[in-house]
Parts: structure tokens; C-alpha cells; sequence
């Protein structure tokens, strides 16, 4: 049977492929170390929690809640916004609550995209920035660039060589996979671009409170003006480490937040409402949950750099998120980040994520996510050294799993 026109514009998910393998090799027995998928292992915060526990006794709380978000917790976003980027915002018409920023960036695709409409993305860069406007009935066009001199004039590129003219632009700093930080005034550049040639700017902003130098994360909102054309998402996933509450934010431009609440109207009823109460406890905190779990992320990217290195895998320090883009290893760089993946779940009992899941531009990458502690990923680093010890005296007894199947 003929594949649905939506699922035909989709490519097999990369990730699966890995999933399958580390489920085959842990029915087997195997001790897979999971440094793939970004899923957070640190426990929510207890205090926050408790708030849960105590609202969801009230009864009145079991029922449908609220698709934009309870009034609280709008308001405690917008507080948030003022204390942390000193940029003010009016919580009825600017902030509207999502189910994590993956969900708010799917429907907002479906908010402003007609078929046809031209996507300037990043690439690599996060599945949803790029597949939710697919998905939607867009095209997208890869910017292979980072946050430096060379991203104007790729976009003057886009919007030259584009036809129709480029309906919207994605931003994600600090970047998954990349972890790339950009600064403000990278932001003031992007913002005249998108100004000057009428081009709407989103911004994914879900690791805006990881970052390890000292320089917080700024926000393109921070640019006077940003907010008439601009959209920013972020996400307590990471932050609070409630990723399976899925409770995030949109932010910014009126019109784009009204045709977003408008498409989640008939889509959902928001998050359960105690979930709600919780999270806008947590916004309204004074931070010291925030710096512990940033404490954490900085030991474990300190521990993977230097035992990683040890092994003889050189990885460049991340800057900020929960991630690291590693560079292949150049023995094994032909082979692309999909079947490198594969032989260390195989040979290493590693499992990491493939560049090439990310975008084209990804695949000389593998991103490794800080979701274990510091003695796993110590063990993680012995095993790979085990693997790459091994594969430098034999190299043909080490051979992608796909080749003998």
C-alpha cells in the first residue's frame, strides 16, 4: 500500500536504527553505556515535586485545563524574561505555554506555513526545526554556517537564489547538536537581515541555562526591535530537568503568538494543570536549582573531555547545552556517523547519536549527551579505548554491523 503524501516527505528516522541495535544488544546481555538520546537523568528538583503532589489532590484541578496556559504561569514566564534578559513581556498577548518547545515549533509550522513557503534552516540542526515545516507543506533550504561572519551572507544567498522569497528563518544557540553560543550582537546582525527583507526569525532557545564559560546565553529578544519579527521557544525539559512533563514556551511577536494559541486551541487543552502550578513554581524560584544542575552538566563534560581525550578521541569542549559534537576519528571518517555509531554499540558498548540524523552537513559528527554520570562515562571512555586499541591492530576484524547482515 502507497505510503501517505506526509509520511513520503519524511526520511527513515536515523535514530531508530541506533535504538534498535541498543535494545538488540541489551537483550543479549550487553552493558550499553547511552550517551544518544538528550533525555536527562537527573531527578526533578524535590521541591518542585511536592508543589505537584500538593495541587493534584484538589479535584478541581483534574479538569481540562488551559491550551495557552494558565494565567500564573504566563505571568511567571514573563517574570522570568525580565530577570534573566531584561526583556518585558506582556503575558496575555506575548507568552502562550506549548508541550515542550518541540511541540510549540510543529504547530507553529502549521500556524504560518502555506505550501510551498521557503524555510532558511540551519544545518545540523534539531529534526523539528527543519521537519516541522516539512511536515507542514514547506521547503527547506540548509544554511551549513555557525554564528560568525559568514551567516549574513549566507542568508543574502538564501533569499537571492529563493523562489518564493524565504517565509521564515530558525536560530538554535546554544545549538543542538552543535552547542554553538551566539552572541548579541550576532543577534542585531540576524535581526536587520530579517527586518530589511521581511523574514520572520524563530528562535529555539532550550539550553539557554546550561552553559559552563561564565557568559550567560543571550536571547535575540535582547535586540531592541526583535520583537516584530520574532519568536523564541524555550523549554523547562533541560533547565528544571522535567523532560517528561513536557511544559515549554513561545514567546515574543503578538501576531505569531495569536495564530500559534489559535492552531493549539483545536489541537490540545494544555498540560494537566497541576503540571502547570508546578512549573510556574519552579520559574518563580530564586535559581538555585538551576545552578545545580548546570554544576552537574559542567563536572560531566569536564570528565568526558579529559577521559574521552585519554582514550585517544580528541573532542572539542562544549561551551554551553548538554551535548558535545564530536568529530569522527579520522580512521573510521569514510564511514560516515551512522555505521560509526553502530561499531561502537557493537565493539565499544557506547551508544552516541549520529551527525547525519542532524542534517547532511552532520555526518563527519557524532553528538555525545552528558545523561550519565561521571563514572559511566569514565567507563564509557575505557571501553572506547578498548575498541580503538583494538581496531588499530586489526582493522579489517572491525566492520559495520550493516556489512554482515
Amino acid at each position: 500500500m502507497e505510503e501517505f503524501h506526509k509520511v513520503r516527505r519524511l526520511p527513515p528516522y536515523v535514530f531508530e536504527q541506533v535504538n534498535r541495535l541498543k535494545a538488540s544488544a541489551r537483550s543479549r546481555g550487553a552493558d550499553i553505556i547511552d550517551l544518544g538520546m538528550g533525555n536527562p537523568d537527573l531527578p526533578t528538583p524535590k521541591a518542585i515535586v511536592d508543589k505537584l503532589c500538593e495541587v493534584v489532590r484538589d479535584p478541581r484541578t483534574h479538569r481540562y485545563s488551559s491550551s495557552r496556559g494558565i494565567p500564573g504561569l504566563r505571568r511567571a514566564q514573563a517574570a522570568y524574561y525580565q530577570r534573566r534578559f531584561g526583556v518585558k513581556l506582556n503575558p496575555d498577548t506575548q507568552v502562550v505555554a506549548t508541550l515542550g518547545s518541540k511541540e510549540g515549533f510543529a504547530n507553529m509550522a502549521q500556524a504560518i506555513t502555506a505550501p510551498g513557503d521557503v524555510i532558511l534552516c540551519p544545518n545540523p540542526t534539531y529534526p523539528i526545526h527543519a521537519f516541522g515545516f516539512i511536515m507542514s507543506g514547506g521547503v527547506i533550504r540548509s544554511l551549513q554556517v555557525e554564528p560568525d561572519d559568514g551567516f549574513i551572507p549566507a542568508l543574502e544567498r538564501g533569499v537571492r537564489h529563493s523562489i518564493p522569497k524565504p517565509l521564515a528563518l530558525i536560530l538554535n544557540y546554544p545549538s543542538n547538536p552543535t552547542a554553538l553560543v551566539a552572541s548579541l550582537d550576532f543577534y542585531k546582525d540576524v535581526v536587520a537581515f530579517a527586518k530589511k527583507n521581511d523574514i520572520i526569525i524563530l528562535s529555539d532557545l532550550a539550553y539557554s541555562e546550561i552553559y559552563f564559560d561564565g557568559n550567560p546565553p543571550p536571547s535575540v529578544l535582547q535586540v531592541p526591535g526583535a520583537i516584530d519579527v520574532c519568536v523564541e521557544f524555550t523549554s523547562m525539559s533541560k533547565t528544571f530537568s522535567m523532560p517528561g512533563w513536557r511544559m515549554g514556551f513561545a514567546v515574543g511577536n503578538e501576531r505569531l503568538i495569536s495564530a500559534l494559541t489559535r492552531v493549539k486551541s483545536y489541537l490540545d487543552y494544555g498540560a494537566f494543570t497541576p503540571i502547570q502550578v508546578a512549573a510556574a513554581y519552579a520559574l518563580n524560584g530564586d535559581g538555585a536549582d538551576i545552578a545545580e544542575v548546570r554544576e552537574v552538566y559542567l563536572k560531566r563534560r569536564d570528565v568526558m573531555v579529559d577521559a574521552f581525550s585519554r582514550a585517544g578521541w580528541t573532542i572539542p569542549a562544549p561551551a554551553a547545552s548538554m551535548f558535545a559534537w564530536a568529530p569522527i576519528p579520522e580512521p573510521f571518517k569514510h564511514l560516515g556517523s551512522l555505521e560509526f555509531s553502530k561499531l561502537l554499540i557493537e565493539h565499544a558498548d557506547v551508544a552516541v547519536a549520529p551527525g547525519i540524523g542532524f542534517g547532511e552537513h552532520g555526518d563527519d559528527h557524532v553528538r555525545i549527551a552528558l545523561v550519565e554520570n561521571e563514572h559511566r562515562i569514565r567507563q564509557a571512555a575505557r571501553n572506547i579505548k578498548r575498541f580503538l586499541a583494538s581496531s588499530a591492530k586489526q582493522p579489517n576484524n572491525v566492520v559495520p554491523l550493516a556489512a554482515h547482515r
